[in-house]
């Protein structure tokens, strides 16, 4: 009896660590702090399947060569979708951003119903 209840114990101290286990940012294009040149598609690659309704990002222009007190500045009108094995949020803009630099906000919620979120900067040349 013992046996059977360590055994049960032991199983389900191991469950939680499963049931805890949450979509990480595995990639992103552009990556963090890089300088790219004008892209017209972001992307950001998680290990695991996302939701496409609930998952999305906000983009916001930070700073602009030449401006000093640049304000930041949302960027509207992109389309984002979740592509290939449902891990990929592919983010598509209307036409290449400018020079300046970008903050990318992502939030995103995975086949565990779990809301991640997270935050990264960019610049382009």
């Amino acid at each position: 009896m013992r046996r059977i209840l360590f055994t049960a114990a032991v199983a389900l101290a191991t469950l939680p660590a499963v049931a805890m286990a949450h979509p990480k940012l595995l990639s992103s294009n552009p990556a963090a702090n890089a300088t790219v040149a004008k892209p017209n598609k972001l992307t950001l690659t998680f290990s695991e399947k996302l939701l496409a309704p609930l998952s999305g990002v906000d983009l916001t222009m930070t700073g602009m060569p030449g401006m000093a007190d640049h304000a930041p500045m949302p960027i509207k009108g992109f389309k984002t979708a979740v592509e290939g094995d449902g891990k990929t949020l592919a983010i598509t803009l209307p036409r290449a951003l400018p020079a300046g630099s970008y903050d990318l906000s992502w939030h995103i919620v995975g086949a565990d119903q779990h809301k991640i979120a997270g935050k990264y900067s960019f610049s382009v040349k």
